[in-house]
C-alpha cells in the first residue's frame, strides 16, 4: 500500500514543483535547470564513477564499499537525468561522499551476507560431468530438404 502511495506521489510531487519553480523562474530558466542537471548527471556519474572503479582496480581496499559508492553514484546519476527537481535534489544528495557512506551504513546494518566467493570454485562442487553428445536435426530443418512450398 506504502509503495503504490509513493509512486503516486512522486509525479504529484515532480508537478507541483515545476509548477512553483516555473512560475518563480519563468519557462525558458526552469527547462535549462531541467536539462543541465541532466547533463550534470551524465558527468558526474563518468567523473565519480571512475573514480570507484580505480579503487576497486587498485585491490588495495574491500571491493565491496567501492562497489556500494558506484551503484549510489549510478543511482544519483540516474535521479539526475529524470526530468523533476526533486529527484535532482536526492540525485545531488546521493552524489555527496558523506551521505553515501551514511547510506550504505544504514544498508549494511538491515543485510547479512551469508556468504562470499572471491574467486575459483566454492567448496564443495567438484562435481563434474563429462559426456559426448551429437546434434540431431530434422529433416525440415535441413538446407535442400523438401519443401513445403512446392511439390517436387
Amino acid at each position: 500500500m506504502w509503495g503504490f502511495a509513493l509512486i503516486l506521489a512522486w509525479p504529484l510531487l515532480e508537478i507541483g514543483l515545476f509548477v512553483t519553480v516555473g512560475g518563480w523562474l519563468g519557462l525558458w530558466p526552469t527547462l535549462a535547470i531541467v536539462v543541465t542537471t541532466g547533463f550534470a548527471g551524465v558527468a558526474l556519474m563518468r567523473w565519480q564513477g571512475m573514480g570507484a572503479l580505480r579503487e576497486v582496480q587498485a585491490g588495495t581496499v574491500d571491493p565491496v564499499s567501492p562497489m556500494a559508492h558506484g551503484a549510489l553514484i549510478l543511482l544519483g546519476g540516474f535521479l539526475l537525468m529524470l526530468p523533476g527537481f526533486f529527484t535532482d535534489v536526492l540525485g545531488v544528495l546521493l552524489m555527496i561522499p558523506l551521505l553515501r557512506r551514511l547510506v550504505i551504513a544504514q544498508i549494511a546494518s538491515r543485510v547479512r551476507v551469508a556468504g562470499f566467493m572471491a574467486r575459483g570454485r566454492a567448496q564443495g562442487t567438484e562435481d563434474w560431468v563429462d559426456a559426448e553428445y551429437e546434434e540431431v536435426v530434422p529433416d525440415r530443418d535441413k538446407i535442400g530438404g523438401p519443401s513445403k512450398w512446392h511439390q517436387d
